[in-house]
């Protein structure tokens, strides 16, 4: 009887350990994607990307001119998470030309290239060239 009392003792303090291992991996785990600079979960990153990477690849100039609509939209609706827009290789930081509704620079029938850039897992910037 003795023996069988020390052993539920001795199980119990092993569940209570790998609790306590568990917990504190999950702490640790929830600290490091604060401290990754996004400040975001996966999900959020996963669902913030997807409304970019949709357009990843070769487009016509229509769909680029939607993509960039949606992007300045972005922008103006949140600054903690604003894409920079990269034309032929010229930067659009200010983006006043856009904003203004000025993509005479993208036709509508020609094919481009949209690639993106990522800061700690968050598209941050966008890069659209003639292929």
């Amino acid at each position: 009887m003795e023996n069988a009392s020390k052993a539920l003792i001795i199980a119990g303090a092993i569940l209570l350990a790998i609790l306590l291992i568990s917990l504190g991996i999950m702490i640790y785990n929830q600290a490091q994607s604060v401290v990754d600079g996004s400040g975001m979960t996966e999900a959020e990153l996963s669902t913030f990307n997807s409304k970019f990477t949709k357009y990843e690849g070769t487009q016509k100039g229509s769909v680029v001119k939607s993509m960039i609509n949606e992007v300045l939209s972005n922008n103006a609706n949140d600054a903690g998470k604003t894409i920079e827009i990269n034309v032929n290789g010229a930067t659009n930081a200010n983006q006043t030309e856009l904003r203004a509704g000025n993509t005479s620079s993208i036709s509508n029938n020609q094919q481009y290239k949209i690639t993106f850039g990522r800061t700690n897992g968050r598209i941050s910037s966008v890069a659209i060239a003639n292929p």
